[in-house]
């Protein structure tokens, strides 16, 4: 598939946000998470890109699997999801619903990734949500909310609701539905989801042995989370993203083109 070059006709600084959001996308998929077509990944573009009071974003061409995406396919869409440069994939307004309430409410949110992986799902089936029983999971638990599902997310009545139910947080669980975390940097959103999906995926190993489960002291989640918030602000993406894209490079630089 020909994708004809953005590089030359985007600034420098656009040109690596694509880079990093095309990146993200072959990650995702490069650790099992995706889902065919079926989820986002996006970032919003700073003001120094845009202009003042513009707000504009890039999402995945609809119908591109994650392991096909690169920079220059992105495509790059207003708040009302219509198209900023022309392009000649589709985009899907239904699927950029959560995102752009999440954008809207969260000025601090550069990047919002969102999942529908089996551990995911499963936990977010559970009464209980995400178990203190695990380190990774008290990274979770301090800044998670939740969400009642209310069918496919395709109507803007629900956007109220939702951003209501995030506030502040930084990992939101979609009951019945996945995973979603905003970071103020694309690597910031890529471990956030790392540590999240973790935490499902221990949590659902964890049941599956039938014993009693040994619980983290609250003491300790608050802790952490109070840890986080003072210290870094955040898990620190910026630490391993380097490696990350050093891995993604030796697989396969399409990504950047």
């Amino acid at each position: 598939m020909h994708i004809p070059s953005l590089k030359e006709l985007v600034s420098a600084e656009e040109w690596q946000l694509r880079c990093d959001l095309a990146a993200c996308y072959r990650l995702v998929a490069l650790y099992g998470w995706s889902d065919l077509v079926f989820t986002h990944i996006s970032a919003k573009l700073p003001e120094s890109v845009t202009g003042p009071n513009a707000h504009h974003f890039l999402i995945n061409p609809y119908g591109l699997m994650f392991d096909e995406i690169t920079a220059s396919s992105l495509v790059k869409v207003d708040d009302k999801c219509d198209k900023v440069i022309a392009s000649a994939f589709p985009v899907n307004p239904a699927g950029f619903v959560i995102h752009s309430a999440v954008h809207e409410a969260r000025p601090d949110a550069l990047c919002v990734l969102h999942t529908h992986t089996r551990a995911g799902v499963a936990v977010s089936a559970q009464a209980g949500g995400v178990l203190p029983i695990s380190q990774q999971s008290t990274f979770v638990l301090g800044s998670l909310a939740y969400h009642a599902y209310e069918g496919v997310a395709f109507r803007d009545d629900e956007k109220p609701r939702l951003q209501a139910d995030l506030g502040q947080a930084n990992f939101l669980m979609l009951r019945n539905h996945g995973l979603l975390v905003v970071g103020k940097t694309i690597a910031d959103a890529f471990l956030s989801m790392y540590t999240f999906e973790n935490t499902c995926r221990i949590q659902i190993d964890a049941q599956s042995g039938g014993g009693e489960l040994t619980r983290v002291n609250p003491l300790i989640v608050k802790g952490v989370a109070e840890a986080m918030r003072v210290q870094t602000g955040g898990l620190g993406g910026a630490f391993v993203w380097p490696s990350l894209i050093r891995k993604l490079d030796k697989l396969d630089t399409s990504y950047a083109s």
